[in-house]
């Protein structure tokens, strides 16, 4: 997914990634593939991970560029993209690198960040060093899309450090194996608006003995209006903000999305 935040400790998750249930629900992919299908192409996305959103945009018929910092990630969306047909595999291109510091010798239509890569950069500088280099790989007019946790501010109060929180649904694995997953906040830095967190994946498999991922990764938070003055001084205006994947206005629910749309100026 992401660089600054959170090393390559998805190594050992990134199998399970998918399959965790608040992600395999999630309802931005028809969200995502429309805004590919109305830019035309071609897409950037910025933090593919697993391909989750970029396997369906090249479904779509749109030529995409995944890119990401993780190897393990990019080695489950290569599989992923294994078992299309010829034609969507041609139109995917995955590339490794830092979502801060890349260089393309094409321009695009569209740029995505799906799925809050985008609070991995966890300072004002590297948030404006990514949205400078997708500014510069945009077409004159192109759009960047991208979304971000709307912060609670009950929560940042209220979440106590270091408790374990109540597991998640189990949900089930290839092979017969059972995933549940727990988490915790282990500190919240108030001035940096950085929260470390520690996901605990277990994995029960059939003959019953367990093994144990721990994936720990540092966010940032970034309000509405601290983005919107980051993406005007990176050169971009914003068209949309919707607070829901299904296009509610900011402001409908709370805390909601951050789900902005906004076209390089």
């Amino acid at each position: 997914m992401s660089e600054s935040g959170c090393s390559d400790e998805y190594a050992g998750i990134a199998e399970l990634y998918d399959y965790v249930g608040p992600y395999a629900a999630r309802p931005d992919i028809t969200f995502y593939v429309d805004a590919a299908r109305e830019a035309g192409g071609p897409v950037l996305e910025v933090g593919c991970g697993s391909g989750r959103v970029l396997v369906p945009t090249a479904r779509a018929g749109i030529d995409v560029t995944g890119l990401d910092a993780s190897p393990a990630m990019l080695d489950i969306c290569r599989r992923r993209l294994a078992a299309e047909p010829e034609d969507v595999r041609a139109r995917a291109t995955l590339v490794e690198g830092d979502m801060r510091r890349f260089d393309f010798d094409r321009r695009f239509a569209l740029a995505t960040i799906p799925f809050r890569p985008f609070q991995h950069l966890l300072t004002p500088d590297d948030q404006l060093a990514c949205l400078a280099a997708i500014h510069r790989h945009l077409r004159p007019g192109g759009r960047l899309v991208f979304d971000i946790f709307n912060p609670s501010l009950d929560l940042l109060v209220t979440t106590p450090f270091g408790v374990t929180l109540d597991p998640e649904p189990p949900a089930p694995l290839p092979g017969g194996r059972t995933l549940v997953r727990r988490g915790r906040v282990l500190a919240h830095d108030r001035f940096a608006q950085v929260t470390d967190h520690e996901l605990i994946y277990d994995v029960t498999h059939p003959d019953g003995h367990t093994e144990r991922h721990v994936h720990s990764c540092a966010m940032r938070n970034t309000f509405r209006f601290e983005a919107e003055h980051l993406l005007a001084r990176a050169g971009f205006v914003v068209e949309h903000l919707y607070a829901g994947f299904d296009r509610s206005p900011y402001g409908s629910t709370y805390p909601g999305e951050l789900i902005f749309v906004t076209r390089r100026a």
